[in-house]
């Protein structure tokens, strides 16, 4: 049975799927994800709660429609370009994505289906890793690691308790606190934050491209 099309009182702008998702996502980005609540976003569209019925079977439904958006703003690798640089490429747009977005990482990844969007991004790694002599097993793993690498990263930069601006202020106080006798290479490390100027920097890029390093010393040779 088809879905039937609902309009907001007083000839305002129809609703639709993706007016619904994209409300969806501005209420995450907003307030975070567990404030997405059918009732909320209805009260943030004007319309009645039953209403977003109309276009999604349930709020999962609905958040396999939010994961996909976002998802949808990942760079797709480019089966005509270098594989190691379109699939960097692409890896650090899916990175920059998850960062404007920070409650993403945990939905996308814990969707149990594909929406169109997550399957044509996949299916573009595939392809890239494919053509370029990847087994199909290897192929799969390839995309476990560089999924792990960048979700993962998000994740943790995301649940820093402390800001990188304030890295060297944060370390100098740490110091003292940690035995050098006891726990020399964390000593040095943290004396090393506290002198370093400016902002700590986060790398997403060095540890993709050791994934990628070892992905072309893998790769099996014609």
């Amino acid at each position: 049975m088809p879905v039937r099309s609902a309009s907001t009182k007083g000839g305002r702008e129809p609703l639709d799927r993706e007016r619904v998702i994209r409300a969806a996502v501005k209420l995450a980005d907003a307030q975070g994800i567990g404030a997405l609540t059918m009732r909320r976003l209805a009260q943030l569209l004007g319309v009645e709660a039953m209403s977003l019925y109309n276009h999604f079977a349930n709020k999962d439904d609905l958040l396999e429609g939010v994961a996909d958006l976002i998802t949808s703003e990942f760079e797709l690798p480019s089966l005509e370009a270098d594989w190691k640089a379109t699939l960097r490429r692409s890896a650090i747009s899916a990175h920059e994505a998850l960062l404007r977005h920070p409650w993403a990482s945990g939905l996308i990844e814990s969707r149990p289906t594909l929406g169109p969007a997550r399957m044509r991004y996949v299916d573009a790694i595939i392809g890239v890793l494919r053509e370029a002599g990847f087994s199909a097993p290897q192929a799969g793993q390839a995309i476990m690691a560089l999924d792990s690498h960048t979700y993962g990263f998000a994740l943790q930069e995301l649940s820093w308790a402390f800001d990188p601006a304030d890295a060297a202020t944060t370390a100098a106080r740490l110091a003292p606190t940690i035995p050098r006798a006891a726990y020399p290479y964390v000593h040095e490390m943290v004396e090393l934050a506290a002198k370093a100027d400016g902002q700590l920097t986060l790398d997403f890029s060095f540890g993709l491209d050791l994934i990628l390093d070892g992905l072309e010393r893998a790769r099996p040779r014609a």
